[in-house]
């Protein structure tokens, strides 16, 4: 960029629906998926707002929105700062050295994203639908190589599933959202390479969508639930499968 910012993906904001949320989205997706990381420092606001070509007051907004879920730091006179929450921190080094297994992780995300899910489904919005679609539009075109990119499929399916967690609007869960990118992370990583699991879970997705949709509480825990199970299952099968060819 002319400017002189690094170009990590920032993109002009759809102006439409309520701005300071899709700001919100944005940075979270770039936090997804690492082109932002803890320690970076943001563009200043005034930049900021002219590279996604929105005021500054939606700029605050969606600042002050990611600070209180620990993403962001705001440093007087310093800037704006990507943060790593200190609960992320401590299971990024459970999973690390093996304390927390993959049946563990799956029984969280259960718990947490039937949850999220169901709330999703009640306090969705047009533009909430509309953003959901496009994060799984973007899941789908990059599922439709014969050869995907994997790790971009990880990042792009976490967005969807962190997207409902938005929707949701329950503010303590969204202090959760740098927990719940880890337990993404680490649980995703023996699933998508499966044969036929893109498949799968795409079919699902698109189900959870259209529940919450809907506004179909009832089918969009459901949903969720049997998606969830699912991966587990080839999950679990993987890691079996894994550890007979080190037993070999």
């Amino acid at each position: 960029m002319g400017s002189g910012v690094p170009d990590v993906g920032w993109r002009l904001v759809k102006p439409s629906g309520h701005l300071p949320e899709r700001v919100v989205t944005l940075i979270n997706e770039l936090i997804v998926a690492e082109r932002l990381k803890p320690g970076d420092r943001l563009p200043p606001e005034r930049e900021l707002a002219v590279l996604l070509g929105v005021s500054r007051p939606v700029v605050r907004e969606a600042v002050r929105e990611l600070a209180a879920r620990g993403q962001l730091s705001v440093r007087h006179g310093r800037g704006i700062f990507v943060e790593t929450p200190r609960a992320a921190q401590d299971l990024r080094a459970a999973i690390a050295g093996e304390q927390v297994g993959l049946q563990e992780l799956f029984d969280m995300r259960e718990v947490l994203e039937v949850a999220a899910v169901g709330w999703a489904a009640a306090n969705a919005t047009d533009d909430d639908a509309a953003a959901l679609r496009e994060a799984l539009d973007r899941l789908d075109e990059a599922a439709t190589p014969e050869s995907p990119d994997f790790s971009t499929l990880q990042l792009l399916d976490s967005a969807f599933h962190l997207k409902i967690v938005e929707i949701a609007r329950n503010r303590f869960l969204l202090k959760t959202v740098g927990v719940l990118q880890d337990m993404m992370h680490a649980s995703m990583q023996t699933t998508l390479s499966l044969p036929g699991r893109i498949q799968a879970s795409s079919a699902c997705h698109h189900e959870i969508l259209d529940a919450i949709v809907a506004h179909d509480q009832a089918e969009a825990t459901r949903a969720m639930r049997d998606h969830l199970e699912s991966a587990r299952t080839a999950a679990l099968s993987r890691l079996e499968e894994k550890r007979r060819t080190v037993a070999d």
